[in-house]
């Protein structure tokens, strides 16, 4: 080895060397076909040959719901970080700092109040990225604070649910926030304005067990595993072979859990109506918005200098 092998030839290398995305492509969980990533944003992140839904951002969410993709944020009380310094194979609080700076997010939910259709709302949007989605001090101020906002703005209030429960590393402050963002939810109600629940994959534990279960209307996602306990949990305890699909979206509707699954294409337009329904206000002609990229931004959209 010299000098020549050992250094120059790593440089010139990585210099002619082509750089790729790691996402080129994505792999349908459901029957392993290859898909361009493009494709696959340009078409709301569903699959296009098998209609899979794949997972969106928070940010990607709230561009697409809301008019021209504008909306303002609603930024709630930020809680203690760790308030019982725990730690399992790392620190609580090293796992919030990893978490927040690979999504961007402070919380697992973001809450952006604006026009559906010309129709004034307030949407949360619950980003499994973050934790999983889990419900924490963090998740349920921001929860209760988009609902504030909405009985502050006599809005109706939609919220879009992707959790795998209660965030255990917080204990019993995780578990406080399913009564308190369901006093939350009363006090909207009592304001007379509606309060929409779409259920998307997955949508389990302790969220199902309060607000994602409370809805005036609760829409689901084609697919969407919905559950407390998970079918593997079940089937260990009562030790039988469950119903194909139990648990998943289509076969909740079946038995009476969920109102509707609609396709991701046509919720922007689902919803639209509802809200114009419920509220009583008249839609405006709906709008196409443009397709979203995996950061949220949207195409054709100016870039900030």
């Amino acid at each position: 080895m010299n000098w020549i092998t050992s250094i120059v030839r790593p440089k010139i290398q990585s210099f002619l060397r082509r750089e790729t995305p790691e996402n080129l492509w994505i792999k349908c969980p459901e029957t392993g076909q290859m898909v361009f990533h493009k494709d696959v944003e340009q078409n709301l992140f569903v699959i296009p040959g098998s209609g899979y839904h794949m997972r969106m951002s928070a940010e990607a969410r709230l561009k697409h719901m809301f008019d021209g993709g504008q909306f303002e944020d609603i930024v709630a009380r930020e809680p203690p970080a760790d308030p019982l310094r725990f730690r399992d194979t790392k620190r609580y609080a090293d796992r919030l700092k990893e978490a927040r700076t690979r999504t961007g997010m402070n919380e697992c939910i973001r809450t952006g109040y604006g026009t559906l259709d010309g129709t004034p709302v307030t949407i949360s949007v619950q980003d499994s990225d973050f934790i999983l989605g889990s419900l924490g001090m963090g998740a349920g101020e921001a929860i209760i604070a988009g609902l504030e906002e909405a009985v502050r703005r006599n809005t109706g209030y939609i919220i879009f649910t992707a959790s795998g429960g209660a965030r255990m590393q917080e204990g019993i402050f995780s578990l406080m926030q399913m009564p308190r963002t369901t006093v939350a939810v009363q006090r909207l109600k009592m304001s007379r304005k509606p309060y929409i629940v779409v259920l998307t994959n997955p949508t389990t534990g302790g969220v199902t067990a309060s607000y994602a279960m409370l809805g005036d209307v609760h829409i689901a996602e084609p697919g969407a595993l919905i559950c407390f306990a998970g079918p593997r949990v079940i089937e260990a305890t009562i030790r039988e072979k469950l119903p194909e699909g139990f648990q998943r979206a289509e076969y909740l509707k079946d038995h009476g859990m969920v109102d509707m699954v609609v396709d991701r294409h046509e919720l922007r337009s689902t919803l639209s109506r509802l809200m114009s329904v419920l509220t009583k206000t008249r839609a405006q002609e709906p709008t196409l918005s443009p397709p979203i990229t995996a950061s949220g931004e949207m195409q054709g959209e100016p870039k900030a200098a």
